[in-house]
């Protein structure tokens, strides 16, 4: 975590290297921060961005004794992702449902590029979620709409998943209260997201095996399993969604931004990169068509038909899946490649493995 007070420390690992008068690449290589006494990350354990605090490094290279940072909890600590969930006692998943709720979001402060949220925003949130769990609306028939803002229903069935594995719909409908149809979508997805988050830490369980360790009941493991194979394919294609976003930064066509990986109808996933700059609202990649340009920023996945999009301004970027960034930025910034329709159309999903 970032103590409280030592946000302008810290350091990432293109800074360490540049410190150090290594490149980046030997430093990847290398790794020297893992010698015995190399100050420690201020980064969780698994954050895809380490972090250093650029006061210890700095005397660890001049060889200088290194600083101690305070080691006592304090209310401005900046903690990350994986830190947050901790501190809930819920999974880094569960935290992505509920830094959306207003009484986090407008909180959410990024170093370094990395999303942090202050302790106390964290605590405060805390203290206030099992009494708005138990004031949550109660008897929702079926057929009758959400009393429930979207951007809070994972985080609120989430947390009665935690509470109440074997939570069925009516329980959701009761104890959360959404609509059928809403509670009806939103279990199998979580379900599947905590069968993926286990299958992740311990490769070596089949997902049968994951559900039922998860406290699932048989009747609703197949539908579980069934989002836990979509969720994995979308944990599996977001780093590489991911660097393509960042070379189109890197090439002054997209401002810094963290890619959400969406799913569609019948579980097919997708993806938006906004643009600035270049003329094109934004890039769109569907697993079953590829990559293509869209027409809006605001809306730029558009509604799912079954069918690839057409129209003026669309125009698809390449016939491989997942092609190089390099080539997806030559076909985007050259108007005579590309097609009006995709060439090749990709089937969506793959069975689940352990």
């Amino acid at each position: 975590m970032i103590r409280a007070g030592r946000r302008k420390y810290a350091q990432t690992s293109d800074e360490l290297a540049k410190a150090m008068g290594i490149s980046i690449g030997t430093f990847r290589n290398k790794q020297p921060y893992t010698a015995e006494d190399f100050p420690p990350l201020i980064s969780s354990e698994g954050a895809r961005v380490k972090l250093w605090d650029s006061q210890q490094t700095a005397a660890y290279l001049a060889g200088r004794p290194v600083p101690d940072v305070p080691e006592v909890d304090d209310d401005q600590d900046l903690l990350d992702r994986n830190e947050a969930a901790a501190e809930l006692g819920v999974t880094p998943k569960t935290w992505d449902d509920y830094k959306t709720h207003p009484q986090i979001a407008s909180h959410l402060t990024k170093v370094k590029g990395v999303e942090h949220c202050p302790r106390s925003i964290v605590k405060a949130f805390r203290a206030a979620k099992g009494a708005s769990t138990e004031a949550a609306p109660k008897g929702r028939p079926k057929g009758s709409g959400d009393m429930v803002p979207r951007d809070e229903i994972s985080a609120r069935v989430g947390a009665l998943l935690d509470e109440d594995p074997e939570a069925t719909i009516a329980t959701v409908q009761d104890r959360v209260g959404l609509s059928y149809a809403a509670a009806a979508r939103a279990l199998p997805r979580l379900r599947g997201e905590r069968i993926a988050d286990l299958l992740q830490a311990e490769p070596e369980l089949t997902p049968e095996d994951a559900a039922t360790r998860l406290g699932y009941p048989t009747a609703v493991q197949r539908t579980a399993l069934a989002s836990a194979a979509t969720e994995l394919r979308a944990r599996q294609v977001r780093p590489y969604l991911q660097r393509v976003a960042d070379v189109l930064v890197g090439a002054g066509l997209a401002e810094q931004q963290d890619v959400v990986v969406q799913r569609l109808e019948g579980d097919a996933l997708a993806a938006a990169v906004l643009l600035s700059g270049s003329g094109t609202p934004a890039l769109v990649w569907d697993e079953r068509y590829g990559w293509r340009t869209a027409v809006s920023r605001r809306h730029p996945i558009g509604k799912d038909t079954g069918t690839p999009p057409e129209g003026d301004g669309i125009r698809y970027l390449s016939e491989e899946q997942q092609p190089e960034a390099a080539e997806l930025l030559a076909a985007l910034t050259d108007g005579r490649r590309g097609s009006r329709q995709p060439k090749t159309i990709h089937p969506a999903g793959t069975a689940l493995h352990g």
